[in-house]
């Protein structure tokens, strides 16, 4: 066996370094998805099981995404809620439509824009139709009022704020009064406006993706955030009203890759 010298040791071990940076950016942390869960529930009664699905960025079907439907159908969520940026350009909606497809049909689900259908200029007629089709409600500032185990809930849907035009009073024209109120709008920035806009409304939960938890960042520090992300970043925002969670989503956006901000799924009891 041929001895190592110092300076071959040290450079070998730069080269794999190196090799497990760019295996974890490219592949681990786009492909093997996060599955976060989180009780916000007012009673241990009549729970409602929601999961959030955000940036899927689709192009694609891919193993991770059927194994993304696979675990959604073994959960059995009462509500599916699809937080913008699902496609970029019109030729991907056929791929989103067949991993729709293997999600149980059963299961109501709701959709809103991203800034990424409009600036890939979607169309948005198909990508509904295409929702539709798979029992689920593309919303653009509107509102829907549904009962689900003796609950009623109402479920806001926002146009993008970056792309779109994000209108939260339109959105909650004729709504009706609900004890649980969930805002879906997929820049997180919204929230601030949608804070001194609602008034008297109590809102339980904001879900927003967007950020794709910075997509690469360097021991905490995020070089880059998507306009439209404003002060936040991932996770839960807590600290006033409305609460928001912020999912780092599925895909990505740009460059191919994600370092330290590892794709995520979303399941909630509510």
């Amino acid at each position: 066996m041929t001895k190592l010298t110092r300076r071959e040791f040290i450079k070998r071990g730069i080269f794999a370094s190196i090799g497990l940076i760019l295996l974890d950016s490219i592949w681990f942390e786009k492909y093997v998805i996060d599955w976060n869960y989180f009780d916000i529930s007012k009673s241990d009664e009549n729970k409602i099981k929601i999961i959030q699905i955000s940036d899927l960025h689709f192009d694609q079907l891919r193993y991770f995404h059927k194994s993304i439907a696979k675990k959604i159908n073994s959960i059995k969520p009462d509500l599916i809620f699809i937080t913008g940026d699902s496609v970029d350009q019109t030729e991907k909606i056929d791929a989103l439509n067949e991993f729709l497809e293997l999600v149980n049909p059963s299961i109501q689900k709701y959709a809103i824009t991203g800034n990424w259908e409009y600036w890939g200029n979607v169309d948005l007629t198909k990508l509904k139709n295409v929702f539709h089709k798979n029992n689920c409600e593309l919303l653009i500032n509107e509102n829907r009022t549904i009962s689900i185990r003796d609950r009623e809930i109402s479920i806001i849907g926002i146009d993008d704020f970056v792309g779109g035009n994000a209108d939260f009073i339109k959105a909650i024209e004729n709504l009706k009064h609900t004890e649980t109120n969930i805002v879906l709008s997929h820049c997180p920035e919204h929230r601030d406006i949608i804070t001194k806009q609602k008034g008297d409304l109590e809102i339980d939960l904001v879900l927003s993706g967007h950020t794709h938890g910075g997509q690469i960042t360097f021991l905490g520090i995020v070089p880059f955030k998507p306009k439209g992300s404003g002060n936040y970043l991932k996770g839960w925002y807590k600290e006033s009203e409305p609460k928001m969670y912020v999912s780092k989503g599925i895909g990505t956006s740009v460059l191919p890759i994600r370092f330290g901000a590892r794709a995520e799924m979303v399941e909630m009891d509510i």
